[in-house]
């Protein structure tokens, strides 16, 4: 049975559905068709395998719902026995696959669910941590894919898996348009409204209402344009400048302090610096970022590192009582071998400022401290589009749990003393370690899917699937 679908691709979105790889880029110019491209995907492989799941994830559900649920619904209308769940937004289809449409910051929504392929739209809008401890689990039963699609923002982890595409094409499919090579192939109604509304953002770029660095970003997918209003980039340039982005910063014979930022949630994530002093120059030798762990979880990736500590850092929030227990998060984390000391509690705005401060003097380690840089340069001011002002407090984003543990590192930068160790450190025996609790691991072992794994696709039928 043929069942023809009101979508009509893009020419370059044949390299997309013919894509035989497991990762996919897209790097496409604003409103170049990236999510109309990448749901048909999504949805040409829930007809072709039956019962398999796929995903839609947006940086945020209102986001997805926005702007993709009434999509969805127009380019499924047309299947026979298709459902809509309104409330959760998903699409169930006769031969039992479905495709879930969720936001990126409600992790807990596709824990321990089973994925044959996703999409994760403005990619460069959402943490990293996302993919790595989360996606990658429910591609792994049955290797699904996963498609990255965005607009550059910046050098931060999207350049990172742009850059990795290039440098490995038997892995990645990379597919990169801007919009010169939209007009010169494409024609329709859409493409001559890009061709008008090009024009104009020229003449604003003239009139000094863009800049040029904003117009190339959302064009020509440059990647050299800052993170609009951020709120370090004169610190993270400097640093970078007076080579302070290094390797090999650990010193065995020093202790290690973290200090962390907790997150509200469970679906936040949780921030850890790891930090020494050499001399007088403070060091960030390594960095952890966590999602869905828990307290107990982060603690044993703590532990598991092969470092001496000497103290440990939290925000005032550690103190409140968490419902469920009764208890208070200090006295979770000390009965599970952590004794933290609290961070005094000040205004954002001063915290910010002597977080900039801090910054003009620390050393960051380039490799493990990597994902941190790459999260403090995208922390950033919300820009007012009419009057072009930047607001008084950062956005609170996925960015937000580093800048928040760097902020609180830098209130108790004094707290760290330097201190040689009596003995050289040694990596932390798990096995000893009888105080940890662990959150239940969800176990899937018996749980035969059906469908199998997920087929390398070759070749497309976009017209007639």
């Amino acid at each position: 049975m043929k069942i023809k679908i009101p979508y009509k691709p893009r020419k370059w979105a044949t390299a997309l559905h013919n894509a035989v790889t497991r990762w996919i880029v897209l790097i496409i110019h604003r409103r170049g068709g990236k999510t109309t491209a990448a749901f048909n995907h999504l949805q040409r492989d829930a007809l072709r395998y039956a019962n398999t799941r796929y995903a839609y994830i947006a940086p945020k559900y209102t986001q997805a719902k926005r702007i993709v649920w009434g999509m969805a619904k127009y380019y499924s209308r047309n299947i026979p026995g298709v459902e809509y769940n309104e409330g959760e937004l998903l699409i169930k289809y006769a031969n039992g696959s479905e495709i879930m449409i969720v936001g990126a910051t409600n992790p807990d929504s596709l824990r321990g669910i089973a994925l044959w392929g996703c999409f994760l739209d403005e990619y460069p809008q959402m943490s990293p941590v996302i993919f790595t401890e989360i996606i990658t689990k429910c591609l792994a039963d049955h290797k699904g894919y996963c498609i990255f699609g965005g607009t550059p923002k910046g050098k931060g982890h999207f350049y990172k898996i742009y850059k990795t595409s290039v440098q490995n094409p038997d892995r990645y499919t990379l597919v990169m348009r801007n919009i010169d090579e939209t007009l010169a192939i494409e024609a329709g109604e859409t493409v001559d409204n890009l061709r008008e509304s090009l024009e104009e953002d020229k003449r604003l770029v003239k009139d000094g209402l863009m800049t040029e660095d904003e117009f190339m970003q959302e064009w020509y997918n440059s990647f050299e344009a800052a993170v609009k209003g951020a709120v370090y980039l004169k610190e993270l340039a400097l640093a970078r400048k007076e080579n302070r982005i290094c390797g090999g910063l650990y010193d065995a014979t020093l202790p290690v302090y973290t200090v962390w930022d907790l997150g509200v949630s469970k679906s936040d994530a949780m921030a850890v610096g790891f930090f020494q002093v050499v001399g007088k120059e403070p060091r960030l030798i390594d960095y952890l970022e966590t999602i869905q762990e828990g307290l107990p979880g982060t603690i044993k990736k703590v532990k598991d590192k092969p470092y001496i500590y000497s103290k440990h850092f939290a925000p005032h929030d550690i103190r409140n009582r968490e419902v469920s227990t009764g208890k208070t998060r200090l006295e979770t984390a000390s009965k599970l071998g952590i004794d933290f000391e609290v961070v005094p509690k000040i205004s954002l705005e001063d915290g910010i400022d002597l977080g900039r401060a801090f910054f003009n003097r620390i050393y960051f380690d380039k490799d493990k401290a990597e994902l941190f840089l790459d999260l403090i340069g995208s922390y950033h001011y919300e820009q007012n589009e009419k009057h072009g002002i930047l607001s008084k407090v950062p956005v609170h984003d996925f960015t937000s749990h580093a800048a928040d543990m760097f902020r609180y590192a830098a209130v108790i930068e004094d707290e760290m003393i330097v201190e040689k160790l009596a003995m050289p450190p040694q990596t932390h025996n798990t096995e000893t370690d009888d105080e940890y609790v662990g959150q239940d691991e969800y176990d899937d072992s018996d749980d035969e899917t059906p469908g199998g794994k997920h087929p390398m696709l070759r070749g497309v039928d976009i017209g007639s699937m």
